[in-house]
């Protein structure tokens, strides 16, 4: 587990920043937003500057109010797997919700993931809500929170035992006796739930990692239920340092009911980011956006709107008195709020020169590799 001083960083990475009006600013690069080398050159900037996760955002939701809102975005694991040859050392997580996705789809995608970056990949678990959404599909009605993340449990369970369904030496590759695998050792899951029925197993051999890192949200108790269970990376959002301690003490305590060891999650905090060379230019910032969006803008979880100093005395702060492993930083105009954290920040945070840690995703965040879960049997 990461020392106290030294936080896990991760960001956020969402069409040009959290922010529905962020696209107006004029260092936005709006018009690169359907194009590689505008994620290329976001996730390389983090990578080379040190930061741990990038969370790639994904939905199947589109703005349907306000004509000068932000519209249309790229698959997230297309970007991640377009964005593998550009990166060294970044985990690379992207958004894959299961409410309209089959979890056979899931797990090869995340897998083929995870070999092609050499064991950097997660998942980053969601639902999707409302009826919308659901017409875009029209396979079936909106359901509720209960039953969407009482689907997303099962589809977990479906996806890890897809990625073990090959045991680590299956392939054999004999040239004499022309046999690539040894069918001994790729099995059926034979998955019968509520949601899915799937038999396997996966067509895609098991990764560098075994199970790639997953990453669930705890938003609400639907989401906290399940991310205690299944989780490795928790994501909490809290308006204040003591309220972020209130709320991974719940997410621990949570996990123990769920016959975790709670120390062996990493629990992150949602920090929203305006930031600037100065806090007064960090609140004009902020205050254009509100001017754009005629609203004032209501953050989900605590807030920094400064400079680069003050937001390394926060994660450091939360880090220490929040109970928390690290911070997932949400730049409200992603382009300029990048360059300040890569810049500015992270240096602040991680002085003087250090080489990139290697090694797989779960070993750099102190987690032991899986053991498969059908090895050993007939």
């Amino acid at each position: 587990m990461p020392e106290p001083h030294d936080p896990l960083v991760a960001v956020d990475l969402y069409g040009t920043g959290i922010h529905p009006q962020s696209w107006r600013r004029q260092d936005s690069r709006a018009e690169d937003l359907f194009t590689a080398g505008y994620w290329t050159g976001l996730l390389g900037q983090a990578d080379s500057a040190g930061v741990d996760l990038a969370f790639v955002g994904d939905t199947f939701a589109i703005a349907t109010t306000g004509h000068a809102d932000q519209r249309g975005q790229l698959d997230a694991v297309a970007i991640a797997a377009r964005a593998v040859a550009s990166t060294e050392r970044i985990g690379l997580v992207p958004t894959v919700t299961v409410t309209h996705t089959e979890p056979f789809h899931v797990s090869k995608a995340i897998a083929s993931l995870d070999h092609a970056s050499l064991g950097r990949a997660g998942w980053q678990v969601d639902v999707s809500a409302g009826q919308a959404q659901a017409n875009l599909f029209g396979r079936r009605d909106a359901q509720d929170a209960e039953s969407l993340w009482a689907e997303a449990a099962d589809a977990i369970e479906v996806v890890s035992l897809l990625w073990d369904s090959w045991e680590d030496d299956a392939e054999i590759r004999d040239v004499r006796t022309g046999r690539f695998i040894d069918r001994d050792k790729l099995h059926y899951i034979d998955f019968e739930g509520t949601h899915f029925s799937v038999k396997g197993p996966s067509i895609t051999p098991r990764s560098p990692q075994g199970q790639s890192l997953i990453v669930i949200g705890a938003r609400d108790e639907h989401s906290t239920r399940v991310a205690a269970a299944r989780a490795d990376v928790i994501r909490i959002g809290a308006p204040t340092v003591d309220a972020a301690r209130d709320a991974a003490d719940r997410v621990r305590r949570a996990a123990a009911e769920a016959g975790r060891d709670s120390a062996s999650l990493r629990i992150l905090l949602d920090v929203e980011v305006v930031i600037a060379e100065t806090a007064d230019a960090a609140g004009r910032d902020l205050a254009q956006l509100e001017n754009w969006s005629g609203s004032r803008y209501e953050p989900a979880s605590i807030l920094h709107r400064g400079d680069a100093p003050g937001l390394s005395r926060l994660i450091t702060d939360v880090v220490g008195a929040g109970g928390v492993d690290g911070v997932t930083l949400r730049p409200l105009a992603l382009t300029s709020g990048l360059n300040e954290i890569t810049e500015r920040v992270l240096p602040l945070l991680r002085p003087g020169d250090r080489a990139p840690d290697s090694g797989v995703l779960r070993e750099r965040l102190g987690f032991t590799r899986p053991v498969n879960h059908f090895a050993g049997q007939d």
